[in-house]
């Protein structure tokens, strides 16, 4: 089978083109059938892998197909993004076989991550499985694509300490907030967005202990829950632009195509606030706060690309975990590359039983007939066996009569591998060109 990764990154495309090709966790099924759709000869395989930091397809198909696959790929993400293939293609990166599945086992292990070593990472791909699944597009191989990166994750976090020497995105947000304010515990912080990210911030927060914490959700009942586990206050989506003012660090994250704090209201809110400084830092992907917000004097906006720098550690350690990851990675690549060399084979394989099957059906026909008219056991059997070993030889001493010079050496040796296992050499070989002596 073929397998193509192709997608872009952090490191490939910026912000705001990342945005155009968010797919929230309940579009994926029908974004996957929609994207099989697109190859009119065959149905291949295909998943979708969607984070703030990159979108990325997973296609596999027959043997030799892996160029045929891109293009189509490639206009049908276009298309979702509204924006030309050309243009895509300059930030796009399109790998194939063993390169595809180094990639996904470098993304699982969270060596490609904005934040090195981040587990999110893991939880979103098995997201990106289960949509997979759900739409009906996992086949056999991204199966074992998927499950083998799982595997390598898991050997990587359990065997280094990749990432032991890395910041997440919430410590980060935390330790910019604390360069702006003197002391955090006089804050007031506002989390906007009730799902995982956001979870993992007010955490980090909450450790801070912060004179009040608020979460603004469109859903009031998952806001309720969340701002429960931190003795926080819980608003609804729609009082922000009122209530914006009240708080010194707004942190949003939701799954909104389209910004909720526009430039407007922040403008309002440094007004009531007398412009005293508030930190903002927007976790989203499509954008949750309008980027002109990040132009006014007392505004400090950080997005998740603007966090980088903050995030990325060094050291001998990071570096020696780094290169333990790698070699791990290494050795998955090489098991999957194994593994699809064999699905390779399975037709051939299939095709020689199935060639079998048939002879020996005929075969024992012919016995049965043979031994009902009442013919001699014995020499039906003897028939049977020589018959059979005629069909089995005849293709193999076929190639070798026709064979000359060097192929009949090459032929002469994949013969005697297959027929005569436990020779060192090939009698064939040794012998001189006797014609049909064979």
């Amino acid at each position: 089978m073929s397998v193509i990764a192709l997608g872009l990154n952090h490191h490939t495309a910026p912000l705001d083109l990342r945005g155009r090709f968010a797919f929230p966790p309940e579009q994926l099924p029908p974004a996957l059938r929609a994207l099989q759709g697109q190859w009119q000869r065959s149905t291949p395989e295909a998943a979708i892998l969607a984070t703030c930091n990159r979108t990325e397809l997973y296609v596999a198909g027959m043997p030799g197909a892996g160029r045929e696959l891109v293009r189509p790929a490639i206009d049908w993400l276009a298309t979702q993004g509204g924006v030309d293939g050309g243009t895509l293609l300059q930030h796009t990166y399109v790998l194939e076989g063993r390169e595809a599945a180094r990639h996904a086992f470098r993304v699982a292990s969270g060596l490609d991550s904005m934040v090195l070593g981040e587990p999110q990472i893991l939880g979103q791909m098995k997201e990106a499985v289960r949509g997979a699944d759900a739409a009906g597009t996992l086949g056999t191989t991204l199966h074992q694509l998927f499950q083998r990166s799982f595997s390598v994750a898991k050997e990587v976090r359990t065997s280094t300490e990749i990432g032991a020497h890395s910041i997440s995105m919430a410590a980060a947000a935390v330790r910019l907030a604390s360069q702006i304010f003197e002391d955090l515990r006089e804050t007031r912080v506002l989390f906007v967005g009730a799902g995982e990210m956001i979870e993992l911030v007010a955490t980090h927060f909450a450790a801070r202990e912060p004179r009040q914490m608020a979460v603004a959700n469109r859903t009031l009942e998952r806001g309720e829950k969340l701002a429960a586990r931190f003795g926080a206050q819980a608003l609804r989506l729609a009082d922000l632009p009122a209530r914006l003012h009240e708080f010194d660090a707004v942190i949003s994250c939701t799954a909104s195509t389209l910004p909720i704090i526009g430039l407007g209201a922040v403008e309002r809110a440094l007004k009531a606030r007398r412009r005293r400084p508030m930190f903002m830092v927007d976790l989203a992907v499509p954008r949750d706060i309008e980027p002109e917000v990040a132009r006014l004097s007392d505004v400090y906006l950080y997005t998740v690309d603007d966090l980088t720098e903050v995030v990325q550690t060094a050291g001998e350690k990071r570096q020696a975990a780094v290169a333990q990851a790698e070699a791990i990675i290494d050795a998955g690549v090489q098991n999957f590359a194994h593994w699809l060399d064999q699905r390779a084979s399975v037709p051939l394989i299939q095709a020689l039983n199935q060639q079998a099957d048939e002879w020996r059906t005929l075969e024992l026909a012919r016995a049965r007939k043979l031994l009902a008219r009442g013919d001699d056991v014995e020499a039906v059997l003897e028939a049977l066996s020589r018959s059979l070993t005629q069909k089995m030889m005849h293709g193999a001493l076929a190639e070798l009569r026709a064979a000359e010079g060097e192929s009949r050496q090459a032929t002469a040796e994949w013969v005697s591998r297959l027929f005569l296992r436990q020779a060192t050499r090939s009698p064939v070989a040794d012998a001189p060109p006797a014609g049909d002596r064979l």
